[in-house]
């Protein structure tokens, strides 16, 4: 009997919105973006958020076709193991389980630091309580985690646009200035690392790919990721865009990098105090929500590795024969993951913002882009069985190979200022960690699929072929979201 996930259970909306809540809006508002206008000084910081999220959409067509095809949880994994052969397909399940927990550990740390400013005590105590609560909603049915991130991200949203409608209605000039758009303010030193963070900003679109067994519609896992890095892409590129109209753009990187100033909040302000109030507020259950969201396509990684025995098959043993409701020992091992990390870091004095925050989430964003590039590849070496009969030149030829083009380019970019990104002397060896990192994930997965062909060729003919057919696990009526 096979095992397969909850399905006909999200529907087009449902995966959208986990996305988009993994992206975390109201994060990005109050930490990416003012961050990115501090530490760069790119003045045209919305035009480089309208360039990159193109170039990922672009970059996500042939990962979104891919993923819809194969209906895999593990969507990379799957992907490159039908696309470019069994030994990637488990080299990329390594670097996403170490992409994907790092970006979701990173946050732990301004949970707790936020935490810890407004109501005292230390940042990993509160930390712990918000690993607690993920951990007890991620063993639970996907429609209650969906419903928990569809207000928080509705609200989220809300507080974005009366951001924007507050700095756009009194800018700082006395007029509203187009400087944030002009392309002669990408022609500066800094354009590299606000490439980067608007790429890690980003992360989070391609969280469909991993709920495409629960899907109602399959079709819509393309929409749902193509359409959410446009959708992402524009709000920010308009938040950026209305910060530099509401203090000026020719001075905002100095606004930004003063404490004082309580950028976003002081603008929201503008609108009345109770609006900054509010967004204090729904940030902190941003950042649970977006942990919520890594959390559960990391649990899925786990159940659909672990049910075709690549990892041990113990992960995917759940309370039903043929239906899991949620990947119960794919959760249970991301938080048991992320509570031994988040206690190395609390242990050692790291600071939670600076360094934690900073180097996981840095190390995540380059995983997760060089994922898509192999997903990108994948698809255009994808065999005619996998394609389907009606597969689109865009879609398998033209999309993957215009994405792998430009994110080559955003890669380099991105690799190059991980120096500045972690505020590393310059000259420092230390950045290099989170490539070698990465590089040891993909080469570890090699290895240990080199030695599932030699030890257990069944399991190594099986690598990404464990998704239980269409009618092997029942449905339940009237679950849909």
């Amino acid at each position: 009997m096979q095992v397969g996930l909850a399905r006909r259970t999200l529907t087009p909306f449902g995966l959208w919105m986990f996305g988009a809540a993994a992206s975390a809006p109201m994060v990005v508002l109050s930490g990416g973006i003012v961050a990115t206008y501090a530490t760069t000084r790119v003045t045209a910081l919305p035009l480089t958020f309208g360039l990159v999220a193109g170039v990922v959409a672009v970059l996500a067509v042939g990962y979104a076709a891919m993923a819809r095809q194969l209906g895999h949880p593990a969507a990379y994994y799957g992907i490159l193991a039908h696309g470019l052969g069994r030994s990637w397909g488990v080299a990329a399940g390594m670097v996403a389980l170490v992409a994907y927990n790092a970006i979701q550990i990173s946050l732990y740390g301004p949970f707790g630091a936020t935490m810890a400013d407004h109501l005292g005590g230390t940042w990993w105590v509160w930390a712990g309580i918000a690993l607690v609560v993920v951990g007890v909603l991620g063993v639970r049915a996907i429609v209650l985690s969906t419903r928990v991130l569809a207000v928080v991200l509705a609200v989220s949203l809300l507080i974005v646009a009366a951001f924007v409608l507050a700095g756009v209605g009194q800018p700082a000039a006395g007029g509203v200035s187009w400087t944030g758009f002009h392309a002669s303010g990408l022609a500066v030193s800094g354009i590299g690392g606000a490439v980067a963070f608007c790429v890690a900003a980003l992360m989070g679109f391609d969280a469909p790919g991993s709920f495409v067994e629960e899907a109602v519609d399959r079709r819509s896992v393309g929409r749902a990721t193509v359409d959410g890095v446009l959708v992402l892409g524009g709000v920010y590129a308009v938040a950026a865009f209305a910060m530099g109209v509401a203090v000026g753009p020719d001075v905002v990187a100095e606004v930004a990098a003063d404490p004082a100033s309580g950028l976003p909040f002081s603008v929201l302000s503008r609108l009345g105090g109770w609006w900054a109030a509010l967004a204090s507020v729904v940030l902190i259950f941003a950042i649970v929500t977006s942990m919520l969201a890594f959390h559960a396509v990391l649990a899925r990684y786990v159940f659909a590795m672990a049910r075709e025995k690549v990892l041990p098959a113990g992960l995917a043993k759940t309370g039903s024969a043929t239906r899991v409701r949620a990947p119960r020992g794919g959760s249970l091992t991301q938080t048991s993951v992320a509570a031994v990390v988040v206690g190395a870091f609390a242990i050692s004095g790291a600071d939670p913002m600076a360094v934690m925050f900073t180097w996981l989430s840095t190390l995540g964003a380059v995983g997760l882009l060089c994922l898509l590039l192999a997903a990108s590849v994948a698809a255009m070496t994808a065999p005619a069985s996998v394609r389907g009969p009606q597969a689109g030149a865009w879609e398998w030829r033209l999309a993957p190979a215009l994405g792998v083009l430009g994110g080559s380019v955003v890669l380099v970019l991105m690799v190059g200022n991980v120096g500045s990104l972690l505020g590393a002397a310059p000259g420092s060896l230390y950045p290099f960690l989170l490539p070698a990192i990465l590089a040891a994930a993909a080469v570890g997965g090699g290895l240990w699929a080199g030695h599932l062909r030699q030890a257990r060729p069944e399991v190594f003919a099986g690598i990404g072929r464990g998704t239980p057919k269409t009618h092997a696990v029942p449905d339940t009526i009237n679950v849909s979201i």
